[in-house]
């Protein structure tokens, strides 16, 4: 049992080959909703969750692995394919609190250590600010350290771009209860297709997309995430995407 799920990892049979996950920030909602699915989904021979201090694990397939310092001092665990999200924990979750959570700065160093590690497939949830990120990047590269990731030779890279929630921060006094008023009002006027999607859909289409992603770097756009969210089949969204073909978007 983690953060109150149980797994039933033990039902699913595993081939001899199956590989073995490391998940970097299985915190907050998103990450406890992308461990439940990938650990429980019988895909892979064991799940390593990095924490910060000493925890244990009920279960035989999911170990937590404690991390301290520089990423690159890390001693290498053995690991094939690996999941990097940066939701901060629930901080009324005292469990979460322990679990190791990366800054965005680190992610290079991070995903260095996740190569000495041997880890060929690298999944990326990226989170930014919903309605601001330029048509011209939403489906590529969008700085140099996505481009230096690239560029470090994962036989697969997948990068998914999740709109995050707006800030629900309390104010006081009655201009600014008036300036976050008019801002709560323009959220309403992003598209729909930049809207956030539901964790559980979002840990869907990462899992899904994990079991059939090609070699290559792929981009997820938060329009496509929305479209697979509504489609009603994540995964006809998701095969359809990777093999270069695009399905309707749902009707009403």
């Amino acid at each position: 049992m983690i953060d109150g799920r149980v797994f039933n990892v033990g039902a699913n049979a595993k081939p001899p080959s199956a590989p073995r996950l490391i998940v970097a920030g299985a915190t907050g909602v998103l990450g406890a909703e992308v461990l439940h699915r990938l650990a429980g989904s019988g895909r892979y021979a064991h799940t390593q969750v990095l924490a910060r201090e000493p925890m244990a694990s009920s279960i035989a397939q999911v170990s937590m692995a404690e991390v301290t310092g520089n990423c690159l001092q890390w001693p290498p665990l053995r690991a094939q394919v690996g999941v990097v999200l940066f939701e901060p924990p629930r901080m009324f979750h005292e469990r979460e609190r322990a679990l190791w959570t990366p800054a965005p700065e680190q992610l290079l160093p991070l995903a260095q250590w996740f190569k000495h590690c041997g880890v060929h497939t690298l999944a990326v949830v990226v989170p930014h600010a919903q309605g601001r990120l330029p048509d011209a990047i939403k489906r590529g590269l969008a700085n140099l350290d996505e481009h230096a990731l690239s560029a470090m030779g994962f036989e697969r890279l997948l990068l998914v771009r999740a709109a995050q929630k707006m800030p629900n921060s309390a104010v006081s006094g009655f201009l600014n209860k008036t300036a976050a008023w008019m801002l709560g009002v323009m959220s309403y006027m992003i598209p729909a297709s930049e809207q956030p999607v539901r964790p559980s859909k979002l840990a869907e289409f990462v899992d899904i997309a994990l079991a059939h992603l090609p070699p290559g770097t792929h981009v997820a756009s938060p329009e496509l995430l929305w479209r697979a969210a509504g489609q009603g089949n994540t995964g006809l969204v998701v095969k359809a995407w990777l093999n270069g073909t695009t399905l309707q978007h749902p009707t009403a």
